[in-house]
């Protein structure tokens, strides 16, 4: 097995389509890196990588949104094809096995974790009607087993 890890902004909002039953979400993923050519002129180059999540949790969806950033690993695939002008061309795809969100060009921190995430731990710990773990005295009892 061949596993590809991308991290990178998306392109363009995804797109949930349903192809012969399944649900899959289509988006693309950018990923930029800066170096230094040989002249010690400093270059960037970006790969775009086709994303295809076959999953019955449509639920992200929303969450995809072009400028994202997003944490995707999968199974790569290489295409060759030729381009209406006559040249050849080629493009990466990748069959996702997992999503991970990681952030959007909204978000004035640059560290992990999803909007979702700090917009819940922000809330929590502003509120005061959640008591401090200390203050607890009845035994919670959320387990899902």
């Amino acid at each position: 097995m061949i596993k590809m890890q991308v991290i990178g902004h998306l392109g363009k909002d995804c797109v949930v389509n349903t192809v012969n039953g399944k649900n899959v979400i289509n988006f693309t993923v950018a990923h930029s890196e800066k170096y230094k050519d040989s002249q010690g002129v400093l270059q960037e180059k970006t790969i775009w990588v086709d994303c295809a999540y076959w999953t019955d949790r449509t639920a992200v969806a929303p969450y995809l949104q072009k400028g994202t950033q997003v944490y995707v690993e999968g199974q790569p695939e290489a295409r060759s094809f030729q381009r209406n002008d006559g040249t050849p061309g080629s493009s990466l795809s990748l069959r996702v096995r997992e999503v991970q969100l990681l952030g959007s060009k909204n978000d004035r921190n640059t560290g992990g974790g999803s909007s979702y995430q700090q917009n819940s731990s922000a809330s929590s710990s502003s509120g005061s009607s959640t008591p401090a773990p200390n203050e607890i005295t009845e035994p919670v009892d959320d387990l899902p087993f």
